[in-house]
């Protein structure tokens, strides 16, 4: 095991791993480099801020579809409570939580830019630090796409639209992924008029269709403007996007959430041997780059979602410690955090796979009036009967999802799915109805 261990990066997956490997051993010599602030960007610009603002819209639009509770609802959000509130989860930028957590576990930190200079050698600006293993948790950045004029054009990336105070008056949004549609929904819930631009003919071009077109139904009822699979040809003086057709389409700000770009190249990691593929470290199942050298989180390029993060993260720090570990990806799941919530785990597109789908079961009811359209579609590997993969639309999918997330690890027969008592009316209901209907013996769509 090395003795001195120096990580490259302090946002939640280096954290995660010094804290791991702190717990393998309590002699290691563990030194965080970070830039920013520590908890990274999941903490101050990504997960927690955007969540957080989605919150409050998100409940009051649950109360006014609730009969009795839409009673009570009037008036307009208070966005500064709503900024307020995000504020506050954000510890206001400061990071002494995350100092004295790692503090507490005898993980030193450095503050400023890192870069290997030599074998066992990183240089923080200006002063040398010295290391017998690399771990690299650099994470990623904001992709900005090659459009003409863009860079003379005043946007916004994820950053902005999560930390700051003001409402345009009108949002052009480019990009239909998750981070897209959820800043879309909450800019239009908190009073912009909103338009959402993509290449793409739907939204959320890598999940279930079926789930993109439930949730583009919902966009239009809230008024959100969809404008897909267009070319942007420029951007021009003001806020203004020129369309291939011709046509141009104005907004008083612009959104780029056109995905993530790993943050693995200007790191001096190619005098370790390390390979770099458009910005992503390659690593192996152990999450090895080279010979000494780990990388972690987006910066692999693997997974972009920060609880893959900190997952590689411990697995990474089990592998320092000489730990046989290997990481398995059989079961990722993800979330779009929109009003329906759409959660994917697993593997859900491939030939011979059976599939099963049930609409929300009377959980649902107790939500709102009239019910909104949801799913939970199963897939099943034929050949061993086990649950592989699952797409759920509807309230809280992301939570009672989690059950088919071990599932899947689990190797769990579908004939264990079917003979599960699930309690009623819950949402994990569903997953009875969708087991059952897995066309696997045929299946059955009755009640």
């Amino acid at each position: 095991m090395p003795k001195r261990v120096v990580v490259l990066g302090g946002g939640s997956t280096g954290e995660a791993f010094a804290a791991a490997l702190r717990s393998h051993d309590d002699t290691i010599e563990i030194t965080i480099v970070e830039r920013e602030f520590l908890g990274g960007e999941c903490t101050f610009w990504a997960c927690m801020p955007s969540k957080t603002l989605l919150r409050a819209l998100e409940v009051v639009a649950s109360a006014r579809r609730a009969p009795g509770a839409a009673e009570a609802v009037t008036g307009d959000p208070d966005r500064e409570r709503i900024f307020w509130w995000r504020d506050q989860v954000i510890d206001n930028f400061h990071d002494e939580d995350h100092v004295t957590f790692l503090a507490d576990r005898g993980i030193d930190v450095i503050r400023g830019s890192g870069r290997v200079v030599a074998p066992g050698r990183l240089e923080v600006e200006g002063d040398e630090l010295p290391f017998d293993a690399l771990v690299v948790a650099t994470g990623s950045s904001a992709a900005v796409p090659p459009v003409e004029g863009l860079d003379g054009t005043p946007y916004w990336t994820n950053r902005e639209a999560t930390t700051g105070h003001e409402v345009p008056a009108s949002l052009l949004v480019l990009g239909g992924g998750p981070v897209g549609c959820e800043l879309a929904q909450f800019y239009a819930r908190v009073g912009s008029r909103v338009s959402v631009l993509d290449v793409a003919d739907r939204l959320l071009p890598h999940d279930d269709e079926e789930a993109s077109q439930l949730l583009a139904a919902a966009f239009a009822e809230e008024g959100i403007e969809l404008r897909l699979g267009v070319t942007i040809e420029r951007a021009e003086p003001g806020v203004r996007l020129r369309l291939a057709c011709g046509e141009a389409v104005e907004g008083e700000r612009l959104l780029v959430a056109a995905g993530r770009r790993a943050n693995g190249e200007g790191l001096g990691l190619e005098q370790l041997g390390v390979r770099i593929e458009e910005g992503a470290v390659q690593v192996d199942e152990r999450l090895r780059a080279a010979d000494g050298v780990w990388a972690i989180g987006d910066v692999t390029g693997v997974a972009m979602f920060t609880h893959v993060g900190k997952y590689q993260g411990r697995v990474a720090a089990a592998d320092v410690a000489g730990r046989a570990v290997r990481a398995d990806y059989r079961a990722i799941p993800a979330v779009t955090f929109t009003d329906p919530q759409i959660a994917t785990v697993g593997k859900v597109a491939g030939e011979g796979l059976a599939e099963g789908r049930w609409r929300l079961p009377a959980r649902l009811s107790t939500y709102e009036r009239p019910r909104r359209e949801g799913f939970l579609k199963l897939y099943a590997d034929p050949r061993t009967r086990t649950v592989v993969g699952a797409v759920a639309v509807g309230p809280e999918s992301g939570e009672w999802l989690q059950q088919l997330t071990l599932a899947i690890r689990a190797e769990v027969p579908i004939d264990v799915l079917r003979d599960t008592i699930q309690p009623y009316p819950t949402f994990s209901e569903a997953v009875y109805f969708a087991a059952r209907n897995v066309s696997i013996d045929g299946g059955r769509e009755d009640e």
